[in-house]
């Protein structure tokens, strides 16, 4: 491992005596670097900038589409921009760090990223916002592989727990708070600036991240050099543009026939990249993914449960969201509130789990997490059927804090058992394919959504009607003073109305069969606003239970997938002191 240092010359040459050849042992770069706390704030500070902006302009959009009169394809890109430059900057991200040096490409990501934030802040028009945003992404995706590399690279093995344990905490609030925040700026609307701010607020964080990261990152990249994988990127790049693009538009665009095509297509030039990256590795040991990495058994596992979990996890934190805002009606605020339950349980595991829980029982920790998370969700889907569209934030509180305490004791472990036994030379490279791994995931749980929940949707709310129809008939008549048979048509009315309404692309959207004649009346609408909030949160209400089903399923398959995980993975430095395995998983 390279290091660039200001120590003593008589350390520098110490350390490059032990550095040819071979990478430095942990210990040895713990002792090299005694800011290594002092980094990690920046690192851990710096990512929850950039995942609080993959959650936080969810709740925004709404006011950008007002005040920039965008369009709803428009403002789609501005989520969707992100997400998908994002995804295809880590793997390439990760590997420019091994070969440039990961605090360099942190710091330049960390720079771009506050740049683009800026632009994003001071956008006039709708496409300007969607430059800035996509813009963003990709510097996100140079910024993020850095943080677990740095760490993965630069603590001890005991500390290197007590690192990712932190890191795994502020990703989880990172993505629950962003609602909260995201409803107090926008509610708040602090200076004016409404939805500004949620892009204009990481401009001092950014400079404050430039500024003192210069001073207490250390240096590091692969001890042997590296060449830059050109051909590696443009096939990754391409494939998984044809893989990721259809299932973050696929609803949007009604699912085509074009986006099954691609996604198929997708899989020869995969297979493409992986065939190049043996040739690569070959002729100059320069791949942009190192494949070797893939016959670890902590590596090809963890990955495994990783982008199966975050499957689970996208269905649920973006159904969620539609099922409080939109389903139930509630304020933005009052839908981050909500989360809190969620991110103290979290929080109570997301240290524990690291560094006590796994250490000591080893994957049954993360099988027991597994086991409070389906017993959480088993418990929302029922507070959710029982309650329908009366639920309250109360009623939901218990079932979150039990999700938050499985997604903790599950999620937080991942990165480090991945990254357990990668060598320090692939720490960047290695990196981005836990980061890619977890947006596949995340577009993959998004693709269903629209399957499993908006699937749903529309016979969802024909049967809620339906049960309404013979007392809605009687109020019409009672309330409206319809005669019978205008009860009738009123009520066939409002049922195509709600039908179509639940099978909007846009759910801002007013159908043309809301607009008839018999629905138009004062008296008539009044009588039916009470039984349009209502049917609105028993569909919504009874998709996400379906979703919620599913993410039982899907956890019960990554609680079997945990068996794979190593039962001892090897501890580095106990590992070349005595040449035995020692318990971390």
């Amino acid at each position: 491992m390279a290091i660039e240092s200001q120590q003593a010359p008589s350390v520098e040459t110490e350390v490059e005596k032990k550095a040819q050849g071979a990478d430095l042992s942990a210990e040895e770069a713990v002792h090299l670097d005694p800011k290594r706390w002092a980094a990690l704030l920046v690192l851990l500070v710096s990512a929850f900038m950039d995942l609080l902006d993959g959650t936080i302009a969810n709740v925004a959009a709404p006011s950008m589409q007002r005040e920039l009169g965008a369009g709803y394809s428009a403002i789609q890109w501005v989520l969707v921009g992100y997400q998908l430059a994002f995804a295809l900057m880590l793997i390439l991200g990760g590997r420019l760090g091994d070969i440039y040096g990961r605090k360099r490409m942190f710091l330049v990501g960390v720079g771009g990223f506050t740049l683009a934030s800026l632009a994003a802040g001071v956008s006039q028009e709708p496409w300007q916002l969607v430059a800035a945003r996509v813009v963003q992404g990709a510097f996100s995706g140079v910024m993020v592989p850095q943080v677990l590399s740095i760490i993965h690279v630069t603590f001890s093995d005991k500390e290197r727990g007590t690192a990712f344990a932190l890191h795994g905490l502020v990703g989880g609030l990172a993505a629950t708070l962003g609602l909260a925040l995201g409803g107090l700026m926008v509610e708040w609307n602090l200076f004016g600036l409404d939805w500004r701010l949620i892009f204009l607020v990481n401009v001092p964080v950014g400079l404050l991240g430039l500024a003192y990261g210069g001073k207490v990152i250390r240096e590091s990249k692969a001890p042997h050099a590296l060449r830059l994988d050109t051909i590696g990127v443009v096939l990754a790049t391409v494939g998984l543009v044809m893989l990721v693009y259809p299932l973050l538009q696929g609803r949007e665009l009604g699912w085509p026939l074009w986006g099954y095509v691609s996604m198929i297509a997708a899989a020869p030039v995969l297979i493409g990249f992986v065939l190049w990256q043996k040739a690569k590795a070959r002729n100059d040991g320069s791949p942009l993914v190192e494949l070797s990495l893939f016959r670890i058994r902590s590596f090809s596992s963890g990955l495994a449960v990783n982008m199966i979990f975050y499957t689970g996890m996208g269905m649920f934190t973006i159904g969620w969201t539609l099922y409080m805002q939109v389903g139930q009606g509630w304020s933005p605020m009052r839908a981050g509130l909500t989360s809190l339950p969620f991110c103290v349980g979290a929080f109570l595991t997301a240290t524990s789990s690291v560094m006590i829980l796994v250490p000591k029982f080893g994957r049954k920790a993360m099988q027991a997490g597994a086991v409070v998370l389906v017993v959480g969700l088993a418990s929302y889907i029922w507070v959710a059927g029982a309650k329908g569209a009366e639920v309250t934030s109360w009623h939901i509180a218990a079932p979150l804090f039990l999700v938050g305490l499985g997604f903790g004791t599950v999620a937080t472990p991942l990165p480090l058992i991945v990254t357990s036994e990668v060598p320090h030379k692939d720490a960047g490279s290695a990196s981005g394919l836990v980061n890619t791994n977890t947006q596949l995931g995340f577009a993959i749980g998004g693709a269903l959504v629209s399957v499993v929940f908006f699937g749903g949707l529309v016979a969802n709310t024909g049967s809620a009607v339906d049960d309404q129809l013979p007392q809605l008939r009687k109020d019409l008549v009672a309330v409206a003073q319809l005669t019978p048979g205008e009860a009738s048509t009123t009520a066939k009315a409002y049922r195509d109305c709600a039908t179509d309404r639940s099978g909007q692309k846009d759910l801002q959207v007013t159908p043309a069969s809301c607009t008839v004649a018999p629905l138009r009346d004062a008296k008539v609408a009044s009588v039916l606003s009470k039984y349009e909030t209502e049917v609105r949160g028993d569909s919504f209400a009874d998709s996400f239970q379906t979703l919620m089903e599913v993410f039982v399923g899907i956890t019960v398959v990554v609680f079997a997938l945990m068996f794979a995980i190593p039962r001892k993975l090897r501890d580095e430095a106990q590992g070349q002191a005595e040449g035995t395995p020692a318990e971390v998983s």
